[in-house]
């Protein structure tokens, strides 16, 4: 077993750590990603170590969508779903899967928030988040990919080295997203209990380009790669699709849907 990585300070409680991430985001980015990847260490060892568990209390993407009901609104949909993790649950005890996917899930909740998006569900390991687009759709769709290549990061230089620490598997993620028009729909009269969520062809889209990615590998839909910088664009190549893989067709066009992959 390796030694413990070596003066690691307490976690900063996920409250602190949130409202840091939009200081930083907000004045100028004072909190750059060796410092998400710094914090990321600290509290994936302490649960691992301690037990530390994260605060699940704030749920931004609840209250904006309650104040957006009936709605329909331009978003970025991300799916961010964790690879081999059901040789995870075949290979280690409960408690400690349980560790690895809530710590996961948060981190990529962190990575998510710091660019400005929310997170819509947690659904089994997989994480789904959105970016609000109405006001500047171009910012937006660049700030998703950005958050895109930081979650990887965060992964492979964040919580894996601790995780290899504790001879646990290495984590990786498939990450697909798409933009386009959703509705915000609440199931039932209570408006603040009552389930709410987003519909739309993105969130279809989305899941589905998710479902064919590699590990590690960042799909997006066409309507995302028109809007992103170009200096973004060259990160990119169009995916040729072989055997019926991708069969979705562009309505307005009738050609097939473009999916584009990030070479990294």
């Amino acid at each position: 077993m390796s030694e413990e990585p070596e003066k690691v300070d307490e976690p900063i409680p996920t409250s602190n750590i949130v409202d840091m991430m939009f200081s930083g985001a907000n004045a100028g980015g004072t909190l750059d990603t060796e410092s998400l990847i710094k914090e990321t260490q600290k509290r994936v060892w302490s649960s691992l170590k301690k037990g530390y568990e994260y605060d699940y209390s704030v749920d931004e993407s609840d209250k904006f969508l309650r104040a957006h009901v009936a709605q329909k609104m331009p978003m970025i949909v991300m799916f961010v779903d964790l690879a081999g993790s059901t040789d995870m649950a075949l290979l280690l005890p409960p408690e400690k899967l349980g560790i690895i996917i809530s710590s996961f899930s948060q981190e990529m909740r962190f990575v998510i928030r710091y660019h400005g998006g929310y997170v819509l569900k947690y659904v089994g390991d997989a994480v789904i988040g959105y970016f609000v687009a109405e006001e500047n759709p171009l910012v937006v769709s660049d700030n998703a990919i950005n958050c895109t290549k930081n979650m990887i990061d965060v992964i492979e230089r964040g919580i894996n080295p601790i995780l290899s620490q504790y001879e646990y598997p290495e984590l990786s993620v498939k990450i697909g997203m798409d933009f386009g028009e959703n509705v915000v729909v609440r199931y039932g009269s209570d408006q603040i209990r009552s389930h709410i969520d987003i519909l739309g062809p993105s969130v279809s889209i989305a899941a589905k380009i998710t479902a064919l990615a590699a590990p590690n590998q960042i799909l997006i839909g066409e309507d995302v790669y028109k809007k992103i910088h170009p200096s973004l664009k060259e990160l990119f190549e169009k995916v040729e699709w072989h055997d019926n893989q991708w069969s979705y067709h562009n309505r307005e066009t009738g050609k097939i849907y473009g999916v584009y992959a990030m070479h990294l």
